[in-house]
């Protein structure tokens, strides 16, 4: 007795120790992370109670048809289902798109390879691999919320659910795939005829949502250029949440053109161009930051008086946006501000210059003189690109008769990327296959069709393996609750309505756990399997057998491809920045020589979009690389603007003779910087130095005022340049691991 007291008491111990360790002592049970369930948002309450009733109309309506597999209708509610209209029409586009892809490829495939399980297996996990490489080349970042992909997500979708439901019985496969496809468009219809409905004023909320992404765009802009001219130089490089902001809320504009509907003109090309110029300003103003640090970094008195001016300006801009639909104060304050820097411009040259027959100015004056107008004129630039963007929002607030304007959207296409998704989903699936092959296993169909359709969704991310372990929670979830469902629940009703009732609070709640942000990946996999493994019919009911062997293929398939996404070509943080760095290099060299130059838009929106990739994959890497690595994205992206301006200087031939040679020896080391070996980073900088030396020897001798002017552009892209190389040398100089041991 006393042996079984000390074990017992030994028992008690553990089970404390256990608890302890989940909740140490002092530290309470926070109860706010179940509000998304007892005391959720009023959007978010209707958006799950309006899915759910959907879903259920759904299901009753292919009862009602007699269709074999009901629950596919359901399902595809909560697939196409978002919180916003705008969402919910453009991912019902793109699905129905993907949908009528993957059925004629379904259809051709069961066709062509009937007896042929190999090849059929083969094609199988092609097919899908295909739709993964095209999806990733496709405009927009590869996220859940870019429904361009996701219409090829659909398609290795029905591709996947079509083939291997239709392999096992190939004589109806036509019969299988308009089945499929009455689903899927059945829910497709019914989730926009109701989300249609719950819509007040749609046109005008969307309207108001362009204005208030753009306002709070330029208000974290304003206030950043507002930190910068008080004095923190290094504010630009601390601001991550300003570009990362930028290319999310330009990511939102075509869900809102969606909710204007037909009567829509250009507003949402107006929208993207003003975020693009906000992008630009951040851009002028790391040239300030630039010479503010170097050289330059002694304002005048005509310079701090500007300065104050604008920063003034820059804290009250939003709020008398906001404040009023009219533009033209603004502007004209912004006028103002522009006249004062381009007057702080002539007076200085005026100084230097002189009279005609006066006595020359003293060198060291000119040199002076000369810096500080570039500082005003950077200045300048960055009201000049203000105003473009206030421009541009004003359009978008007001749209214009006859507007032809068009704002594409930008691709920033990554193949290296697109190969590996498309092979890693192409290698997880014909795994699968294999062991559906080897072993003979008669859930082996619904196991690999769970894969396929992880592959299909996933693969398109950088860390598949992520989202696809928290895909794997919600679908053990889905199972527990399907469980008691089936084999309890279920057990009684004998009509649809009482079935209903069964799944409404089931179905409710996960719809609520979609809209917390740490539920997400984990919801979306509990509303798309919840109806799969309950498996409604009107002639049928899921018994123990039926119901294991649909959840047991689902968590295995979730788990193998978990791991296989972990094995075959893993997702690697390092590798991935050092690839971008070496692509960095090596688009400064293409930006030196090529041809056909890139505009600034597109090498601010791509520097942007690393940028926020990024910030995105950053995981546990130490603050201190990552800032490293955005700091060196920012520098380089200010040294392709300046090589590119430098390059439209030299097309003009404006320049002395000497100061022209000078320019084009030092492109002509930018061609080679940092390539092979990294030889070629100090010539570079020593030959950024030595046209800095040379220009600023002939400024003083230019008599006249274009050439002067010209002068002075191209030195202020000089000493940017040179700044940024001087400042950032380890990332720049290709011969240096930089900050990673594993690429050491």
């Amino acid at each position: 007795m006393k042996g079984l007291e000390l074990s017992l008491i030994r028992f008690q111990n553990q089970v404390r120790d256990f608890f302890r360790r989940l909740w140490p002592p002092g530290m309470t049970l926070r109860q706010d992370h179940l509000r998304w369930l007892y005391a959720p948002g009023i959007f978010t309450f209707g958006y799950a109670l309006r899915t759910t009733i959907t879903s259920l109309i759904a299901l009753g309506i292919a009862l009602w048809w007699e269709l074999g597999s009901p629950q596919w209708a359901a399902l595809t509610v909560w697939m196409v289902a978002q919180g916003t209209r705008g969402k919910s029409v453009a991912k019902a586009r793109w699905h129905l798109f993907g949908m009528v892809v993957g059925t004629i490829c379904a259809v051709l495939l069961v066709a062509a390879f009937p007896q042929a399980p190999l090849m059929f297996i083969l094609l199988l996990a092609i097919g899908i691999g295909t739709f993964c490489f095209i999806g990733t080349l496709l405009p927009g970042p590869a996220t859940m919320t870019n429904y361009r992909i996701h219409g090829m997500r659909a398609s290795g979708f029905t591709y996947a659910i079509i083939s291997l439901d239709g392999i096992a019985d190939p004589e109806h496969i036509f019969m299988t795939a308009m089945a499929r496809a009455t689903y899927i468009v059945l829910g497709i219809v019914l989730e926009s005829t109701v989300s249609s409905l719950f819509q007040f004023k749609l046109e005008e909320r969307a309207q108001d949502r362009l204005a208030a992404n753009f306002l709070t765009a330029i208000n974290g802009a304003a206030q950043t250029l507002a930190s910068l001219l008080s004095g923190d130089t290094q504010v630009l490089k601390k601001a991550r949440g300003v570009f990362s902001n930028i290319t999310t809320l330009s990511d939102q504009i075509e869900f809102a053109e969606v909710e204007m509907g037909s009567h829509r003109g250009h507003e949402g090309d107006h929208a993207r161009a003003a975020l693009a110029r906000v992008a630009m300003l951040l851009s002028r103003g790391l040239d300030l930051a630039a010479l503010m640090q170097g050289p330059c970094g002694m304002p005048d008195a005509a310079f701090s008086a500007t300065s104050s001016k604008v920063e003034a300006f820059l804290k009250d801009m939003a709020s008398q946006l906001e404040a009023s639909d009219d533009i033209h104060p603004v502007l004209a304050r912004l006028a103002a501000l522009q006249a004062a820097c381009r007057q702080s411009v002539a007076d200085s040259l005026d100084e230097e210059m002189g009279s005609p027959g006066s006595a020359p100015t003293d060198p060291q004056l000119v040199q002076i003189l000369s810096q500080q107008r570039m500082l005003n004129y950077a200045l300048g630039e960055i009201l000049d690109e203000l105003e473009q963007a206030l421009i541009q929002f004003d359009a978008s607030r007001h749209p214009l008769l006859h507007d032809h304007f068009h704002y594409r959207l930008k691709t920033f296409r990554d193949w290296q990327q697109a190969f590996t998704n498309s092979l890693r989903a192409s290698v997880t699936i014909f795994g699968s296959g294999l062991i559906w092959v080897t072993t003979s296993w008669s859930s082996g169909l619904t196991f690999m069709m769970f894969v396929s359709i992880v592959c299909s969704l996933f693969s398109t991310l950088e860390k598949p393996a992520l989202a696809t372990r928290a895909f794997l929670g919600g679908a053990i979830i889905a199972s527990i609750v399907a469980g008691i469902l089936v084999l309890w629940r279920l057990a009684e009703p004998t009509t649809y309505e009482i079935m209903a009732v069964c799944l409404f609070l089931p179905m409710l709640a996960g719809g609520l756990a979609f809209a917390y942000p740490a539920l997400v990946l984990g919801a979306v996999s509990y509303n798309l399997f919840l109806p799969i493994l309950l498996g409604p019919g009107n002639q049928s009911r899921l018994d123990e057998v039926a119901f294991f062997n649909t959840a047991m293929p689902l968590v295995l398939g979730l788990w193998y491809a978990m791991w296989s996404f972990r094995l075959v070509l893993p997702f690697d943080t390092n590798d991935m920045r050092w690839q971008m760095r070496t692509g960095i290099l090596r688009g400064l060299r293409y930006i030196a020589r090529a041809r056909n130059l890139p505009t600034t838009l597109y090498v601010v929106e791509h520097n942007v979009d690393r940028f926020v990739r990024l910030l995105t994959n950053a995981e546990n890497t130490p603050d201190t690389i990552i800032d490293a690595y955005l700091q060196g994205i920012l520098s380089a992206m200010t040294i392709g603007l300046n090589v590119i301006r430098l390059r439209a200087i030299l097309e003009r031939h404006l320049l002395p003779p000497e100061a022209q040679r000078a320019v084009s020896d030092m492109m002509g080391r930018m061609a080679q910087f940092s390539g092979r070996y990294g030889g070629h980073y100090g010539r570079t900088a020593r030959s950024a130095k030595f046209a800095i030396f040379h220009l600023q020897q002939m400024a003083g001798q230019a008599d006249n005022l274009g050439v002067r002017l010209e002068i002075d552009s191209a030195l202020t892209c000089l000493y940017v340049i040179s700044y940024e190389l001087d400042h950032n040398q380890k990332f720049f100089d290709a011969s240096s691991p930089y900050l990673d041991p594993v690429m050491a």
